[in-house]
């Protein structure tokens, strides 16, 4: 018995094929792996999405703040200053106004279709090369030795296709990211009056108004961050944090602070980006964007301060931090608390469905029975 149970622990560490700690859970559950995956995805994503519904809809004013930090509508000195004036210059709760139906759908689907699409590129990616998924849950608290595999980390190809791997997964999963939540973000930069007379003046075709304007520069910030949640926190947090002082808070503090001098730190050149883009796109009424023209034009004007200074840092950290920088935390640490059971749930109902697949017994079988018992 213990050596089974040591076999179901290291079951995530030493199959190349599983999904963070889904083999080890399907096992012990006595489900098919094939039906523990999806489940575990679904739920995951669910709980990630309603998490990042709800801290951006408690920290909306840092959003417009730093939105307004990150556009051309400041300059000079004291611009914090200034972009605080225009997020509240119509009123204490006009940061929540901008907030639209499609904003909201688009919280939730931002971050469980982010959640879920790294899952199945990761998952997707591994099986298809043969390498180890990124670690997960309780793995992160395991010795860095742990999901050492000597023969595998000292083979050039299979160092190769994992790289390739842990580039190629959070670049689709931030794409997808940006192709939910993009138009909505640009919705909310301009509010819905304004973004409507926009996206009139453009007149561009069905597929490029879902993407939304400056969509390229989006999802280079998404890809950014979409990094630095799930693949450099996770993977940096095992590997070099002092195993001694592994901890569920020890990861929180270390998630934010991958956030906010890791990954902030380079997404916010591509925020400034999107958000002067948008600006440019205002002009006139509304104008295809030209990011060569924006670069440019910012550059004359602000020098390296038209992307990347101190304050625009600060605004964009106080915007993400909260929501992306607790969520390496909560993706594992709590939500793993919940997985059994989710497939406890799941396991009633699968048995239930195969019995009900399988039908009564047929009138011979029960007949036989039934002289067996009169028998007895």
């Amino acid at each position: 018995a213990a050596a089974k149970q040591d076999n179901r622990t290291m079951a995530p560490s030493c199959n190349s094929n599983s999904l963070g700690s889904t083999d080890a859970l399907a096992d012990e559950m006595g489900l098919p792996i094939e039906v523990a995956t999806p489940c575990l995805i679904t739920y995951r994503s669910v709980g990630v999405g309603v998490f990042g519904f709800v801290m951006r809809w408690a920290g909306m004013p840092l959003e417009k703040i730093a939105l307004y930090m990150n556009s051309s509508q400041v300059s000079g000195s004291n611009q914090f200053a200034q972009s605080i004036r225009l997020t509240f210059k119509d009123g204490f709760m006009a940061p929540y106004r901008v907030v639209g139906r499609a904003s909201i759908a688009a919280w939730f689907f931002q971050y469980s279709v982010m959640g879920m699409a790294f899952q199945v590129f990761d998952s997707a990616l591994a099986n298809a090369l043969n390498v180890r998924p990124v670690v997960y849950g309780k793995e992160l608290m395991e010795p860095a030795s742990s999901t050492a595999d000597a023969k595998n980390d000292t083979d050039a190809s299979y160092r190769a296709r994992s790289i390739f791997k842990t580039l190629l997964a959070p670049m689709l999963a931030g794409s997808l990211e940006s192709a939910v939540a993009n138009r909505a973000e640009v919705e909310r930069f301009f509010g819905p009056k304004q973004f409507s007379q926009i996206e009139s003046k453009l007149a561009w075709s069905t597929p490029a108004r879902l993407l939304g304007p400056a969509f390229l520069s989006n999802t280079a910030r998404n890809v950014i961050m979409c990094n630095t949640t799930f693949v450099v926190t996770p993977i940096t947090y095992k590997m070099f944090f002092p195993q001694e002082h592994k901890s569920t808070q020890s990861l929180f503090w270390y998630g934010l602070g991958m956030n906010i001098f890791v990954g902030n730190v380079v997404a916010i050149t591509q925020q400034a980006l999107w958000g002067r883009s948008l600006d440019y796109c205002a002009q006139g009424g509304g104008r295809n964007i030209k990011y060569t023209e924006v670069i440019r034009a910012g550059l004359k004007s602000d020098g390296m301060a038209a992307f990347f200074t101190i304050p625009k840092w600060s605004a964009r950290v106080l915007m993400n931090a909260p929501a992306q920088g607790a969520l390496p935390w909560f993706y594992n640490n709590v939500l793993p608390i919940g997985e059994g059971t989710v497939l406890r749930i799941v396991k009633k109902l699968y048995k239930g469905k195969r019995r009900a697949a399988a039908g009564p017994a047929p009138s011979s079988m029960r007949s036989q029975a039934n002289q067996a018992a009169t028998a007895r």
